[in-house]
């Protein structure tokens, strides 16, 4: 049985400059597992599930050559985003060029761990008898984005969580943004929100607001984690994704969720300060965290 077991899609992504087009792998799986690889191993087992078409069998080759463990489905396209960003960087349009098979029953049927992390990407990717099944083999983890983002031809929109109530009650952790939990609760109040989602039925609710630092709502107490400034800003792709990888790897330690939540945003913070995927270690996280508290 594994600690920790994320599962989600790869995606391939072509993001296009004035300057250059670039095409990378991503996705919340992609982030999740690789800032995992960063943290020792010790006695937290970490597997990564996901399914992807034949052209990113490369990347997941990859993956397992630097150490993962990577159980991959087959599917007929991997999903395939394309960003574009023109002079002004903060605009963007986007579009799916491909969409991945959502996972199927089957697919998860064998699966053992403690914590399963869903890292959804858009709103099928995780039907609801896929989440009835993991949640009675462990904790539920999930990421919100994906469950409010619809894919009509090759636009992306916002869509309303299709099951939300169903999935919230077998959910334990659930991590989302200011505009998310916006969405979900209709409500712009941090603590209202998070005591809505605690009767809906989630354990532990973690809002971020990405400078501002991040609200965690577990056994009725709300803990306050500040946003560690980063020395120089580089990439934000992926935050997200690191900052859930450092939490649960804290939780599985049995860490408190306001230290969990410290050691995620020290985390976030490094990633900030390069591109791709988190690639620092536990003491650079440390020095993070003990540089801010000499502030």
């Amino acid at each position: 049985m594994k600690d920790i077991c994320c599962i989600g899609h790869l995606t391939r992504d072509k993001i296009i400059t004035p300057e250059s087009t670039v095409y990378m792998a991503g996705g919340t799986s992609f982030y999740f597992a690789h800032a995992l690889n960063h943290l020792p191993k010790g006695n937290t087992s970490f597997q990564l599930v996901t399914k992807v078409g034949e052209e990113s069998m490369p990347e997941i080759e990859k993956m397992r050559q630097e150490g993962i463990d990577v159980l991959c489905y087959p599917s007929r396209h991997s999903v395939y985003f394309e960003n574009k960003y023109g002079a002004d960087t903060n605009r963007r349009t986007q579009r799916v060029l491909a969409k991945a098979d959502p996972f199927t029953l089957k697919e998860v049927q064998s699966l053992e761990a403690r914590v399963f992390h869903l890292g959804s990407l858009l709103a099928d990717d995780f039907p609801i008898d896929v989440v009835e099944a993991l949640s009675k083999k462990g904790l539920i983890s999930i990421d919100v984005q994906g469950y409010l983002r619809d894919v009509q031809g090759e636009s992306v929109h916002p869509c309303q969580w299709v099951g939300k109530e169903h999935v919230l009650a077998m959910t334990d952790i659930l991590k989302l943004n200011e505009y998310e939990m916006q969405v979900i609760t209709d409500s712009n109040d941090p603590h209202t929100v998070a005591r809505k989602l605690a009767s809906m039925g989630v354990r532990e609710v973690v809002l971020t607001f990405g400078d501002y630092g991040s609200l965690i709502y577990a056994d009725d107490q709300f803990f306050e984690v500040p946003a560690y400034k980063p020395q120089h800003l580089v990439d934000a792709t992926g935050c997200g994704d690191t900052y859930s990888a450092g939490y649960l790897y804290c939780r599985a330690q049995g860490e408190s969720p306001l230290e969990s939540g410290k050691f995620a945003a020290a985390m976030c913070t490094l990633k900030l300060e390069q591109h791709g995927p988190f690639s620092s270690d536990v003491q650079a996280v440390r020095a993070v965290m003990q540089r801010n508290v000499e502030q």
